[in-house]
């Protein structure tokens, strides 16, 4: 995606993924509480025909890619490949793939329960988890346009889905972060735990789980570093912060942020140096140690093999 793609994306749907609705609006535009700072008077500005926003609090203003910059504080480059990641309904992916699964910017929920489908079971095993995380994700139905699709379902605070599959990777409803709670898998209501551990996405959250030995406090998921915002304001409830965000520019950024915000937090990257992601690091171990486990078992049997082989008897010549 480059810049003049991004920009032709709605502002409107930008703004929803992050989370702000407008208090109020007509045809031509819309007014919204600054997204940058807080605010009780709505002093943001959309103009819905020219797709441009201006902030009357500062005296700025621009398109998609201006808005970006400051709400992530991030260059141009960042902002296109956080953009990237993202599942805008009115932008139209070049690939094949994501063209047949986004044909409309509508979408309808048509069920959600336990995990059963074999596919999503394995497309968790591809990403090396095991059945032990099964009842952290739910299996959601859903269509876009025509397509009628499923994903692995990770819910967020704002009861939208976060959504996966080999195919597919987006978001349905209100984009919001997620916090459960690792020992009863129970969605945040009352803030218990001092602890938490802090991670981009769910895999990642769910590959923590998978390794984790003695850890008993809450997984906060920011689903999008665009919620950095709103991540830095459920930090404030814990005295414990641990995290374990990716090791792309974006990533980096965002660790450096809530170190600065959050002096005390604790950095947990250069466990998976090597790697772009804790998931990444975490299958490439479990790799090793399959294979290390396979060598070993092999050597083992060979050696009982000559052990069971019966002794051959030597006769001297004549």
């Amino acid at each position: 995606m480059n810049c003049r793609q991004f920009n032709s994306i709605s502002l409107e749907e930008v703004l929803l993924s992050l989370g702000h609705l407008p208090t109020k609006q007509n045809e031509k535009e819309a007014w919204y509480l600054n997204p940058f700072a807080s605010e009780s008077q709505a002093s943001f500005k959309f103009d819905k025909r020219q797709n441009v926003w201006y902030l009357h609090s500062e005296g700025i203003g621009g398109n998609n890619t201006d808005f970006m910059k400051k709400y992530l504080k991030a260059s141009i480059k960042e902002v296109l490949e956080w953009a990237e990641k993202q599942n805008f309904s009115s932008f139209e992916p070049q690939s094949a793939i994501q063209r047949q699964n986004i044909t409309k910017p509508n979408y309808q929920i048509a069920e959600i329960k336990e995990l059963q489908n074999e596919h999503l079971k394995n497309y968790l095993l591809q990403r090396g988890l095991s059945e032990m995380v099964f009842p952290f994700v739910k299996e959601v139905h859903f269509q876009m346009g025509e397509k009628k699709l499923y994903a692995v379902g990770f819910q967020n605070l704002s009861e939208g889905w976060e959504l996966r599959n080999s195919f597919y990777k987006g978001a349905v409803l209100k984009k919001d972060i997620s916090i459960i709670n690792i020992n009863d898998n129970a969605q945040y209501k009352n803030h218990k735990n001092t602890s938490v551990a802090v991670f981009e996405g769910f895999i990642d959250a769910l590959s923590f789980i998978e390794m984790r030995k003695s850890y008993t406090g809450d997984l906060l998921i920011m689903n999008s570093i665009a919620l950095l915002n709103k991540t830095k304001e459920h930090l404030k409830d814990y005295s414990e912060i641990h995290l374990f965000l990716d090791n792309d520019p974006a990533g980096i950024k965002c660790k450096n942020d809530i170190l600065k915000n959050f002096p005390k937090a604790k950095d947990h990257s250069e466990i998976y140096s090597a790697y772009k992601d804790l998931n990444e690091y975490m299958v490439e171990i479990k790799i090793e140690i399959e294979e290390k486990y396979e060598k070993e078992k092999n050597n083992l049997r060979q050696k009982e093999q000559q052990e069971n082989q019966p002794a051959q008897i030597y006769r001297r010549k004549r």
